[in-house]
């Protein structure tokens, strides 16, 4: 499943990120890597940006990104 696909308020856990470089580097850099819990906070509606808790912080970032992001959800 796909960070982007979570709902709100789910909690998942990052199995791979599928990015090139850059955008893997970015996303390290905002505390996103392998093993990280994350929870989704919030959905703007249309598709628009969505929340994501890591940790004690908490990260705005597009679909398009969170798409690159492989989780799998805690039961």
């Amino acid at each position: 499943m796909l960070l982007s696909e979570l709902a709100t308020l789910d909690t998942a856990t990052i199995q791979a990120i599928h990015a090139g470089q850059e955008l893997r580097r970015r996303l390290a850099g905002l505390g996103l890597r392998l093993g990280i819990r994350v929870r989704v906070m919030r959905r703007s509606p249309f598709n628009g940006p969505m929340q994501i808790r890591v940790g004690h912080t908490d990260l705005i970032m597009r679909p398009a990104d969170a798409a690159h992001i492989e989780v799998q959800t805690s039961a």
